[in-house]
This record gives C-alpha cells, sequence and structure tokens, in this order.
C-alpha cells in the first residue's frame, strides 16, 4: 500500500458490502495517539520561545460520528486516487501539490541537472511557461528559454523603441512576470528603462512600453489580466495597461517579421521616502501594491486609485532586494542576513528567520503553499516551514534540515577580480516551481558585481 498523508485524499464509496476497504475501525485509534503525541510535543517549552505561534485545529477527540465515518472511509493510497479517476467514479478527490514538493524535498529525490549557458552573465529572473520550458532574463539583457526535454537553450529576441529624448539604459532583464490568465509575459526590453510585453504561448511580440521610466526597471506584477505595475530604480512605479485592441500595430506586410505596438503608461507615481525601487508584488486581498526600496523601507499603493498609503522603516534591514507575499496575509523581505515575517495588515515584524550560515546574503524569496523557499549568496537553496515555524527538516536524515547545494557555476577569467579565486559558489538570484512543484529552477551567477559568469540548472 502506498500512503502519502496529505498528498492525495479519496473519500471512497463501497463497491461490496457497507463500508469500503479503508473502513478500518482501528484508524480512529491511531489518528487520536498521533494527535496526543503532537500536544506533547506542543506543550514542552522550547528554550527560546518563538514570537509568533500558528494552532492547527486538532479536534481527534472531539470529532462527531459523522466526521468520523468520512475519516474513516477516507483512503490516502495514491492506487486508490489514481483507480477513482480513471474509473470516473462518484467519489470525492483532491490532490495537494504543496505535499507533492514537501515529500520530493524531504526523502532527497531531487536532482540537479546544470545548464550550459556558455558566455551570459548573470541569470536575474525566471518564470515557468509550462512543465518543460522555463523562460529567464540575464544582466547582458538576454532572453532566453530552455527545455527541460530536449536540453536545449533558445533565446528570445528583445524588442526596442524608440527613445529619442532620452538616453538608452542597459542593465539587464530583473523581472519576468506572467499575467494571471497566462496569456501575457512580461519583461524588460532592450532599454532597460522600458518593458516589453509577449504573447503567450508563441512568445510573439505586442509591444513595447516608454516613457515611464528614466532608469533600470527592478520589480514588475500584474494586478489582473491586463493592468501591470512596474518599479524603477528612479524611484518611480508605472502603470500599464496591456490591451491590444487600444493598441496601433504598424503595418509590416505579409512576408515581413512579426510588428509590435509602442505605448505609454496610464499614470506615473514618485514613490515618496525611496531610494531605487527593487521589488515590487501584488497583495490580492487588500489590492494593494507592495514596494521594497533599497533604503530600507516598504511602501504600499493602493492598486485601485494607484496612490501611495504609507512607507514603513524596516527593522535593522541591510541589503534587502526581494519581497513575497503569502495569500495567509504575509510579506517575506530577504536581507543581508535573515529573512523577515511581516504582517500584511500592521507591517508589524512577526518573525526574524535566521539563515543558517553565516553571511549568507538572501537574494530571492519565494512561496509555494506554506513553504518558504530561499534563494542565497552561497549557492544554496534554504526551506522553511511557516506553519511549523522551522526549516524543513530531511526524512531522510532526521540530524539536518533539507537543503540545495548548487554546483559552482562558470566565471570567465579574463574577467576575473584580482585575487578573487576562480573556484567561488554562485549567489542564486532566482527560483522557481513549476506547476506540480516537482521541478525547480534556480540560476544566478558570481556575487560581485564586477565578475561575469553564470549559473542555472534544474532540479528533478
Amino acid at each position: 500500500m502506498i500512503k502519502m498523508y496529505g498528498m492525495v485524499k479519496t473519500i471512497r464509496n463501497s463497491v461490496v458490502g457497507q463500508y469500503p476497504s479503508c473502513h478500518i475501525t482501528n484508524r480512529l485509534e491511531e489518528r487520536r495517539a498521533k494527535s496526543r503525541a503532537l500536544r506533547q510535543e506542543r506543550r514542552r517549552k522550547p528554550d527560546k520561545p518563538d514570537d509568533f505561534v500558528t494552532y492547527e485545529d486538532s479536534g481527534s477527540d472531539e470529532e462527531t460520528p459523522q466526521q468520523q465515518e468520512e475519516i474513516l472511509n477516507t483512503s490516502y493510497n495514491i492506487c486508490d486516487f489514481v483507480r477513482s479517476r480513471e474509473n470516473n467514479l462518484l467519489e470525492r478527490r483532491s490532490y495537494n501539490f504543496e505535499q507533492t514538493t514537501r515529500y520530493v524535498l524531504t526523502h532527497d529525490m531531487l536532482r540537479e541537472t546544470q545548464i550550459n549557458l556558455g558566455y551570459v552573465n548573470k541569470v536575474f529572473c525566471s518564470k515557468w511557461l509550462s512543465n518543460r520550458q522555463v523562460v529567464f532574463g540575464t544582466k547582458c539583457n538576454k532572453l532566453l528559454i530552455y527545455d527541460v526535454n530536449m536540453r536545449r537553450v533558445d533565446a528570445i529576441p528583445t524588442l526596442s523603441a524608440n527613445r529619442v529624448n532620452h538616453p538608452e539604459v542597459q542593465g539587464g532583464l530583473h523581472s519576468i512576470e506572467i499575467n494571471t490568465s497566462r496569456s501575457y509575459l512580461a519583461t524588460g526590453a532592450r532599454n532597460s528603462a522600458d518593458i516589453a510585453v509577449y504573447r503567450l504561448p508563441t512568445l510573439d511580440p505586442v509591444c513595447v512600453g516608454e516613457n515611464g521610466h528614466r532608469d533600470l526597471i527592478m520589480g514588475m506584477c500584474w494586478l489582473d489580466d491586463q493592468f501591470l505595475v512596474s518599479g524603477s530604480k528612479d524611484s518611480r512605479l508605472a502603470l500599464w495597461r496591456i490591451n491590444e485592441d487600444y493598441m496601433d500595430f504598424p503595418d509590416g506586410g505579409k512576408e515581413s517579421c512579426p510588428t509590435f505596438a509602442t505605448i505609454n503608461p496610464l499614470s506615473i507615481r514618485d514613490c515618496r521616502t525611496a531610494q531605487r525601487i527593487r521589488s515590487l508584488c501584488f497583495n490580492k486581498e487588500f489590492r494593494e501594491i507592495a514596494a521594497l526600496s533599497l533604503n530600507g523601507y516598504i511602501h504600499i499603493f493602493n492598486a485601485e486609485t494607484f496612490k501611495q498609503k504609507l512607507s514603513r522603516k524596516l527593522p535593522n534591514c541591510q541589503d534587502n532586494v526581494s519581497i513575497a507575499y503569502h495569500s495567509d496575509g504575509l510579506y517575506a523581505i530577504g536581507c543581508r542576513s535573515y529573512t523577515i515575517l511581516l504582517d500584511t495588515r500592521t507591517l508589524q515584524t512577526i518573525k526574524k528567520i535566521t539563515s543558517r550560515y553565516s553571511g549568507c546574503g538572501i537574494r530571492a524569496t519565494s512561496f509555494e503553499g506554506n513553504l518558504l523557499t530561499v534563494g542565497t549568496g552561497l549557492g544554496m537553496l534554504l526551506f522553511y516551514d511557516i506553519r511549523a515555524g522551522k526549516y524543513l527538516e530531511s526524512s531522510v536524515n532526521a540530524a539536518r534540515t533539507v537543503t540545495l547545494k548548487c554546483s559552482k557555476g562558470i566565471v570567465y577569467p579574463e574577467d576575473e577580480m584580482d585575487g578573487f579565486n576562480v573556484k567561488y559558489v554562485p549567489a542564486i538570484y532566482t527560483h522557481c516551481y513549476d506547476s506540480t512543484g516537482m521541478r525547480l529552477f534556480a540560476a544566478g551567477g558570481p556575487l560581485p558585481a564586477t565578475l561575469v559568469g553564470n549559473y542555472a540548472g534544474v532540479w528533478q
């Protein structure tokens, strides 16, 4: 019998007799015993109690007869789940992708496949297009696609518009975002102060957005299928509308290359108290845009009026470069030596998650369910369980936590700093899960800004 508790769940109906085969009364007593052991473990006072603790409904000893009957009729056997789905039985089935990610991580099932990118400088952003393709952008303004099955890297042409009144900015692609319906992909253009939008899944060019920023675009977030917000090092936010019905496409003829339109922002806002916008995220529940600036502030904008509501100084936060939003009402902010969890309602610090390794700067943060994934400056990926309040523990070796150590990547000696050792570990600037949670793409490059090099790999 294959049991993966929490991963699959099937409430079965009896085929022969009164009860299904999983209806075993001893399961209730086993459930109560596990619940009592868990409560005793929680009652033990730790040496240093947490500032923030969450509680789940235990209720094992107070379950109604109807609840007990449903528990006994519930199978966690993945074979029962597959058989019920294949036969299209009238049974309630559910699948938890988060548990899939936890299972492969805790059981040390992921293996790294390193990607050879050649002479490419630092990968800063990435997104999965499908279960076999991942797109990522680099510091040298290249937009690349990696096919996991074919193990091939293809380049997508970057878009450029005629900016007459402003000098061209070259700083690379720092953000890639896909809208809710997965119909558009937004990233930086050839001029790093412009945005470029592509149509999915074909990646045909749609438009270039200009006259929104004077400096490098560092972060983007979609508000819905049409409206996009970008943040830049010029400390400004720009609101764009991506609707092809309102765009003027030049007629290039039937045999010409695909054409694209040029658009201007609907609105531009100066972010007060900010010095260089570094990262953006959208709070769907409160309809707010959270912007992170390099001077240690978080700024909140109303997404409906596009007006700044407040700014808050982060506590002892240095080198803060990434922000992620969780639907339970949390912001995760990565900084030099720890990750901060903020309450989205009050912006008060809930917890400081210290790094397990000294000198381990946080370069990228993301949520996969209740699992916080952290990319570090030491070539490692760490995983923190926000419900349990601790780093994810290995099921193979109980004495250690789950850590993915990346390969060393590539540094080109001709651009090497004086006295710098080529045997380095890359900083993980970006990472992302595919839709199943079974594959993890991680990429980056050397931490010093003067070094040219890259790292990219798929864990599967």
